[in-house]
C-alpha cells in the first residue's frame, strides 16, 4: 500500500514540526508514503520549514503555489500532485489527530468503502458563535441541495485512487471539496471523532472567509436561491397588482389615495426586494463568468522534493493533468470521455 498525506498551509510554521513529527510516527508502519505540503502563498516561514523538512525527510514533497489561493485551492493543487493509492486530508494545524489514520484504514476495509470521513462529535477551543454557525450551515446545505452532504463534516478524510481521480476531473473554479466527495457517491463512510484545538497560532478562517466558502458551496450545489427569487418576485407581483385593482377602485369611487409616507415605504421594500434578486442572480451569473474563462486553477511556482528530478516529474506531471482536464468533451462523447480522461490521469501517475 501506498499512501498520499495532503496538507494545507498558510502561515503554519509555528505547527509545521510537530504536524511531521506526528504524522511521521503514523506513517512509519506502513512502508511507502508520502507527506505533500502545499504552501499557499505564506506570509511568515512557512516556506522555508517545508524546504527544511524536504531536505531532512525523502517522504516530504513540498509544492509552493504562485500566491495564496485559498485552503480548497491548495488542497485542490496537493491533491493533483498525489501519487498513491489512497490519500488521507489534514489541516496543518492539528485540529484533525493524524493518529485516526489506523482507524480508517481500518473501515474502509473492513466496509469495502471509498471514503472515510471524520465526522465531529465536538470542537474543543472553538467560540460559541463559530460552532452554532457552523452547525447551522450544515443543516441549511442539507435542506438547500439534492445530494446527501454530512452533517458536522469538513475535508478531513481517507479516499482511494478512484474516488481521487474522479475529483481532479472535476474542474470548476468555485469548489466546496467536501460538497463535491458527497456528489461523488460511492460508498463513503463516518468515523466518529472528537476535533482538537489548534496546536499553535490563530485560525486562518475568519468571517468572511467562512460566509465566501457558504457561498461557493450552495450556489455551486443548489439552485433553490433561484427559484426562491422567482417565486418572491411572482408573489411582489401578485401584491403589486392588489394594490393596483385598489388603487383603481378608489379613484373610480371618487376617494384620494391617501398616505405618501406608506406609498414611499412600499417602493424602498420594492426597491430592495428587486436590489436583493439582482445579487441572488449576480452571485450566479458571476461564476458563470469565471468558469467560462476555462482559467487554470492555480499555478505552482515550483516542486520541493529530495531529489531534483522527482520534482522535475512532478512538475512535467502536473502541467500534464492540467492539459488533459482543460479538455471539453463533446456532447455526445459521455461516459467514455469521463472514463478515458480518468485513465489518462491514473496512466500519468
Amino acid at each position: 500500500m501506498f499512501l498520499s498525506v495532503v496538507a494545507p498551509c498558510f502561515n503554519e510554521s509555528a505547527n509545521l514540526g510537530e504536524f511531521h513529527r506526528r504524522v511521521s510516527a503514523v506513517c512509519a508502519g506502513l512502508g511507502s508514503w508520502e507527506l505533500i505540503l502545499v504552501n499557499d502563498g505564506s506570509t511568515d516561514t512557512t516556506l522555508a520549514g517545508i524546504q527544511d523538512l524536504v531536505r531532512r525527510d525523502p517522504h516530504v514533497v513540498g509544492i509552493n503555489l504562485a500566491r495564496n489561493y485559498g485552503h480548497q485551492i491548495a488542497l485542490t493543487a496537493g491533491l493533483r500532485h498525489c501519487t498513491g493509492e489512497y490519500i488521507l486530508i489534514l489541516d496543518a494545524d492539528l485540529q484533525d489527530p493524524p493518529e485516526l489514520l489506523d482507524d480508517m484504514l481500518r473501515l474502509m476495509d473492513d466496509q469495502d468503502a471509498d471514503v472515510v470521513y471524520g465526522q465531529r462529535r465536538g470542537r474543543t477551543g472553538e467560540t460559541w458563535f463559530k460552532t452554532k454557525t457552523a452547525s447551522l450551515f450544515y443543516r441549511l446545505m442539507r435542506r438547500l441541495v439534492d445530494i446527501e452532504i454530512p452533517l458536522d463534516t469538513g475535508d478531513f478524510r481517507l479516499m482511494n485512487q478512484r474516488t481521487a481521480a474522479v475529483l481532479n476531473n472535476m474542474p470548476e473554479q468555485h469548489r466546496f471539496i467536501r460538497g463535491m466527495v458527497s456528489w461523488i457517491g460511492l460508498r463513503q463512510v463516518p468515523l466518529l471523532y472528537d476535533r482538537d484545538s489548534r496546536h499553535a497560532g490563530e485560525t486562518h478562517y475568519p468571517l468572511h472567509r467562512m460566509i465566501r466558502l457558504a457561498l461557493d458551496a450552495i450556489t455551486g450545489f443548489s439552485v433553490l436561491p433561484l427559484r426562491l427569487a422567482s417565486m418572491t418576485g411572482t408573489a411582489i407581483g401578485g401584491v403589486g397588482l392588489l394594490l393596483l385593482v385598489y388603487t383603481l377602485v378608489g379613484w373610480m369611487t371618487g376617494r384620494v389615495v391617501e398616505g405618501w409616507t406608506s406609498l414611499m415605504t412600499l417602493m424602498l421594500i420594492l426597491g430592495g426586494a428587486q436590489l436583493l434578486l439582482l445579487g441572488v442572480f449576480g452571485e450566479y451569473l458571476g461564476r458563470l463568468y469565471m468558469e467560462s474563462k476555462r482559467r487554470p486553477l492555480f499555478v505552482v511556482d515550483r516542486v520541493l522534493t529530495h531529489q531534483p528530478s522527482a520534482a522535475a516529474r512532478r512538475e512535467r506531471v502536473t502541467l500534464d493533468m492540467a492539459t488533459i482536464l482543460s479538455r471539453t468533451p463533446g456532447r455526445d462523447e459521455g461516459q467514455d470521455a469521463t472514463r478515458g480522461t480518468s485513465d489518462e490521469i491514473r496512466n500519468l501517475l
